[in-house]
């Protein structure tokens, strides 16, 4: 290898925040690298609150302009936030994929139900397969997660080896899936690993996390244990919890009805697959209201309070097919995604009025993390030995906490990278040595926007301040040709007077037509912006906000 030709990392998603996964490896001489892409995820708008956003990628800026050299693109397992992007951003990349076949199979049925979405052609990977990527020698392997088929990758460049953990923790009972193997791990420490570049999610948490098999139990004693009706919501990704409650049902003497087009497409991806075999059939939504009160278990999307889910639209009452009634009992089985903590409050507080009883992991072993704890991550570095860490997918506080423990573990060279930040893992030290551009791109409706645009900037605006129309007609010599047509929206109807604000309008309308001279009132476009001023000020005089306002002149 030349002294010249480095290996860097560089994170445009997932770093200093939790979500939007995407890391970028580089391997060449600086600024001719070939590049590999690890993962392509989503966020979700409503962390952010931005009106009318549907989902947040992380902005492929960079690499859209080094397409030409990404040697491929690499999904670790199907969360949405390490491959929900790909539908759309990888048309504006067109770099082969790989994935292993519960991924592509999920990714393919993801893109089905998108109406005018592109196919991204999938190279299916074995479970522990090994492929080439330009100069990346990948391998996969196997890992435990929340989610059948999750993967560490390992990188190997000839500047040194690379372990990316994606999602991961140490599960010795998965139920669906192989337990945990540190093999692998304890190998690849024995042959040499540069740099880890691991999940920081639970550092914060002392311990062990416990296992799917724990909330088989837990879950088994909950639905048992429920007089009428339960409801279970989960992430439908969680085949393993799907198994679990399916399992529970059964033993129950109950059956299982589903609702949620994302549950229902796993359910199918699964089936198809063979990872629930065994079980009896799942019911669909028309058979729910015959069943008997005690003899039912929903299986429910909703667990983060999606205002369009399943159990979302249930708790409000609008369900056009399910509903339960005081004395049902419902499972949340799964934990908020910080910044969800308002929609699910909603949620919860709509179904404890209505006398349903609530039952959490703060009460019953029904959920369990994916990540590692403290002590998983602390076995992680002992079998790796690696000498570099770079923590990753966390926000500031778990990437800090993580480099502590790190450091605590002896591992010669930490790197706390944030995203855009461009991380040399080798030769020499390793430390940051660059920085690109790494926002945020939103998807509005079928369009993709950068977080910049004027299209996200006023909407904001509008949904704080209202809208104000005017359309006013002028003849030759500048005079109103009839009344003006007025139109306010989000904005209240009087003023704290008692004044429409419809009249405020009209007023300064009229108001600016006496004070110009007839020259400039000649002027449409003049004119327009003299309302507009005249109009804004007026409905803030009165409101103390200042709306998104248009004055449409038109001479005749």
């Amino acid at each position: 290898m030349a002294r010249s030709e480095e290996l860097v990392f560089l994170p445009l998603g997932g770093v200093g925040e939790i979500g939007m996964n995407l890391g970028l490896y580089g391997y060449g001489r600086p600024g001719r690298w070939s590049w590999l892409m690890v993962d392509c995820g989503v966020s979700f708008a409503a962390e952010e609150h931005l009106p009318g956003i549907d989902l947040i990628f992380p902005d492929i800026g960079f690499i859209e302009e080094e397409r030409g050299a990404l040697e491929g693109i690499v999904i670790t397992h199907a969360h949405e936030d390490h491959f929900g992007a790909l539908p759309d951003l990888w048309p504006r990349l067109r770099a082969p994929v790989y994935a292993t076949p519960f991924t592509a199979g999920l990714l393919s049925a993801k893109i089905d139900e998108e109406p005018g979405a592109s196919p991204v052609p999938v190279e299916v990977v074995p479970l522990g397969g090994r492929f080439k990527a330009g100069p990346f020698d990948v391998e996969l392997i196997s890992v435990t997660h929340s989610i059948p088929e999750p993967n560490a990758v390992v990188i190997r460049t000839p500047a040194g080896t690379v372990l990316h953990t994606a999602d991961w923790k140490i599960d010795a009972d998965p139920v669906i899936g192989q337990p945990f193997d540190p093999a692998p791990f304890i190998a690849l420490g024995r042959e040499g690993c540069r740099a880890i570049v691991c999940d920081s999610t639970n550092v914060l948490r002392p311990g062990r996390s416990p296992g799917e098999g724990d909330v088989r139990k837990g879950l088994a004693e909950a639905i048992a244990e429920a007089p009428h009706r339960v409801a279970v919501t989960a992430f439908a990704s969680n085949v393993a919890r799907i198994r679990s409650v399916a399992e529970a049902a059964a033993a129950a003497g109950r059956s299982v009805v589903v609702v949620g087009r994302a549950m229902r497409r796993v359910i199918a991806v699964s089936r198809e697959q063979g990872l629930l075999e065994g079980l009896p059939a799942f019911l669909g939504e028309d058979m729910y209201r015959t069943l008997p009160r005690d003899k039912v278990v929903l299986l429910c999307t909703g667990s983060q309070g999606e205002p369009r889910a399943a159990l979302t639209r249930i708790a409000a009452g609008n369900h056009p097919t399910v509903s339960l009634a005081s004395g049902d009992r419902v499972i949340y089985s799964a934990r908020s995604i910080p910044g969800n903590e308002r929609e699910i409050g909603t949620v919860v507080n709509a179904l404890t009025r209505a006398g349903i009883e609530i039952v959490t992991d703060d009460t019953h072993l029904v959920h369990v993390s994916g990540h590692p704890r403290r002590e998983e991550l602390q076995d992680m570095y002992g079998w790796v030995r690696p000498e570099v860490a770079v923590p990753v997918h966390g926000e500031a506080r778990h990437l800090v906490a993580h480099a502590k423990l790190a450091r605590e573990m002896k591992v010669p060279e930490v790197v706390t990278a944030y995203n855009g930040d461009m991380v040399r893992l080798a030769p020499g030290p390793a430390e940051i040595v660059d920085e690109v551009p790494a926002g945020r791109l939103y998807k509005d409706g079928r369009i993709t926007e950068r977080e910049d645009s004027d299209t996200v900037r006023d909407r904001r605006r509008l949904s704080f301040s209202g809208f104000v129309g005017v359309g006013l007609a002028i003849d030759e010599r500048g005079e109103a040709v009839g009344d003006p047509d007025i139109e306010l929206i989000g904005v209240p109807e009087f003023d704290a007077m008692g004044v429409p604000f419809v009249e405020l309008v009209y007023d300064a309308v009229e108001q600016t037509l006496r004070g110009l001279p007839r020259a400039r009132r000649r002027d449409p476009d003049a004119l327009a912006e003299s309302m507009r001023r005249a109009v804004r000020n007026a409905v803030n005089a009165g409101w103390g906000k200042k709306p998104v306002c248009h004055v449409f002149v038109m001479t005749v």
